[in-house]
């Protein structure tokens, strides 16, 4: 393989003990996975019913029933299973494995002989597979399984699962290279990345083929969803979808993917679908498909992108709109869209080893992903505005999607489970080998073993990062008992975020130059066993302004520090944030309070309340005298919001001036 493109240090390789993020990662194996495996079983009162392993039970003729839910609630079953195959990796559970094998084996009497796998249509519409590309979601469950049976045997080493996919692949890539699907597509997105990392397993080039296959086939004309419903027979899934769900930008089907320069449609669609480019264009060598993963991704982080990395503005077809279009309270922002975005600069950080990408996933891990869970690991958002005043949030009106609480389930729950899988994986985002390098990507407390210049060293990661500036590194021989160590390590490149005001490296105390690649500083991993290296960030919270044209933020201002996103909560402000202004060239005092929300750092700034003293509160409009009353404004993590008492939130603050 060409040693251009890093690869994520193996997740048996990455133990992960850190302050910030332990606090999410400790839940995956004890209660997220758990609380999950009962949802989908329908076993959590007041949770949205899920039904996911009833259909699989139906499908295989172990039950009798009709399918519940929607057409792609299979995914839902998938998507857990690659969160606990990854939590495996360093958290080994015999039971949570008995689970998954007791999956499995539902999934494999389900499947059909013919290697086809999906409930919806073996249940209800039987003899019409692959009929309705545009919604039948058939192509995006079977991609986010193939994702969890690779994931299974590289921990595992169990093939079940693996086999099963490989059947559903194979099925998939004959009957795509037959009419009538010769030109078929699908409708969302998933697939094309799926087959690239079964590609990546396996070496069979029929998977990579197809992926690339669906890449060129996109966009081009006649339009494959307007053919597809012209035949005889076509059958709606979403009849009252807005607009009839047809909308060809909606699924990034308007032009060929090469041609690309704006983000358009539904949000997660269009990041699978990017994450599946830029993987189809390193393993082909095709530098016009990387140019246009990069205008997406510029367009995306410059024109179309939440401070918190949240992406798709509307909450009508979950989409991008156009550019600097980013309003607050209706925000739709789907966790599984940053998901997305993290999925999609990790590749393109792994094959150009550009920091920025990873600046970018960063951004969406710590805020808009994180803010998708409660701390308890049993309630979720799925869409994350960045302003919320929950009288507002009326069912059956255009704040209809907006929830002031996180909720035990959702019907449509594709956001749960994605967002189980990236915690578990969190290792994946933290560090990269390759060109015999280690890269350093996220400033996580952990351990890895490494073969550093020909020694066997165990590298330790402390730091209290976001909210302190320093990581220590130290290095201890680890040649006892390694049967496996990965490639040798040459050098030491540590990302220099774009949010550091000062960046500085010491080995043993002792300043250490370094060269600054492409965001990275590298250094030359001549390590010993009791070496000692210190990086020290300045990166002091900062009120940051948005582009003028993006028209909701125009006089107002957010608080960062670091990759955190600030918000102000009700809990702490007092009731109508929107009356709140903040001096923003005032200093910012940061609190760490061990007590609120399991050890946070506080933000306090100078601000105030306006009062409108002389209104009458029975009149709607009248002129009026605004006081301002001094106030103390106190700002949390954006991602800790709504684990105490509801309330409103608010990102963007008013500025005094």
């Amino acid at each position: 393989m060409d040693k251009r493109k890093k690869q994520s240090v193996d997740l048996k390789n990455v133990n992960i003990d850190d302050s910030f993020w332990g606090r999410y990662t400790h839940l995956v194996p004890d209660v997220i996975l758990p609380y999950q495996w009962n949802v989908l079983n329908d076993m959590v009162e007041d949770a949205a019913p899920s039904h996911a392993f009833k259909n699989f039970r139906i499908a295989a003729g172990l039950e009798e029933g009709d399918f519940y839910g929607f057409v792609f609630q299979d995914s839902d079953i998938a998507k857990w299973l690659e969160a606990a195959a990854y939590s495996l990796a360093w958290h080994p559970d015999a039971e949570l494995e008995a689970k998954m094998d007791e999956a499995i084996s539902l999934l494999g009497k389900a499947q059909m002989d013919d290697g086809y796998l999906d409930t919806y249509f073996q249940i209800r519409e039987g003899g019409r597979q692959f009929a309705n590309l545009r919604e039948g979601h058939e192509l995006y469950c079977a991609g986010h399984l193939i994702e969890a049976g690779v994931a299974y045997y590289r921990v595992t080493g169990k093939r079940e699962l693996l086999d099963i996919c490989c059947k559903m692949a194979d099925h998939i890539v004959d009957a795509f290279h037959k009419e009538p699907l010769q030109r078929g597509i699908p409708g969302h997105e998933e697939i094309e990345l799926a087959l690239v990392k079964l590609y990546e397993l396996t070496g069979k080039k029929d998977y990579l083929d197809m992926a690339a296959e669906f890449l060129n086939r996109r966009g081009t004309m006649p339009d494959y969803f307007g053919v597809e419903a012209s035949r005889p027979g076509f059958k709606r899934i979403f009849p009252d979808h807005p607009n009839g769900g047809y909308l060809l930008d909606y699924f990034q089907a308007d032009e060929p993917v090469r041609m690309q320069k704006k983000a358009k449609g539904h949000a997660v669609r269009a990041v699978y679908l990017y994450s599946a480019m830029a993987d189809v264009a390193w393993y082909t060598g095709d530098e016009e498909l990387m140019a246009a993963c990069r205008t997406l991704y510029d367009n995306i982080v410059n024109r179309q992108m939440y401070i918190t990395g949240g992406i798709g503005s509307s909450g009508i077809l979950e989409r991008f709109t156009v550019d600097y279009d980013l309003p607050n309270n209706s925000a739709y922002a789907e966790s599984c869209a940053s998901i997305g975005l993290a999925l999609f600069c990790r590749r393109m950080a792994q094959i150009t080893g550009e920091a920025k990408y990873m600046d970018t996933a960063e951004t969406a891990l710590y805020n808009t992903v994180l803010a998708g869970i409660a701390m308890d690991g049993k309630s979720f958002f799925y869409v994350n505005p960045l302003s919320v005043w929950p009288d507002s949030c009326v069912p059956g009106t255009s704040m209809d999607h907006v929830k002031p609480v996180r909720q035990k389930w959702f019907g449509c729950a594709c956001c749960p489970p994605n967002i189980a899988r990236t915690l578990a994986s969190l290792g994946e985002y933290c560090m990269f080998t390759g060109d015999e390098a280690l890269w350093m990507n996220l400033f996580v407390s952990m351990e890895t073993v490494q073969s550093f210049s020909g020694r066997i060293l165990r590298m330790k990661t402390e730091t209290d990062f976001p909210f302190g500036d320093v990581v220590r590194i130290s290095f201890e021989d680890a040649s006892a008992g390694e049967s496996e160590v990965p490639e040798d390590i040459r050098t030491l490149r540590i990302r220099i975020p774009a949010y550091a005001a000062s960046f500085t490296v010491r080995k043993n105390g002792e300043n250490a130059a370094f060269e600054n690649r492409k965001g990275y500083a590298c250094l030359p991993a001549d390590f010993s066993e009791g070496d000692t290296l210190e990086i020290k960030m300045e990166m002091p919270p900062v009120f940051m302004s948005a582009n003028p044209a993006v028209r909701a933020d125009r006089g107002r201002v957010a608080l960062v520090k670091g990759p955190v996103v600030y918000c102000l909560e009700e809990e702490d402000n007092g009731t109508d944030l929107e009356a709140l202004l903040v001096d923003s060239t005032a200093p910012v005092k940061e609190v760490y309070d061990e007590q609120l929300l399991g050890g946070t750092l506080t933000l306090e700034a100078d601000g105030y309340r306006e009062k409108f003293e002389d209104f009458d509160e029975n009149r709607l409009y009248q002129t009026s005298t605004v006081m301002r009353e001094p106030k103390k404004l106190k700002f949390i993590p954006y991602a800790f919001w709504d684990n105490r008492t509801p309330g409103e939130m608010l990102v963007w603050v008013r500025r005094k001036d």
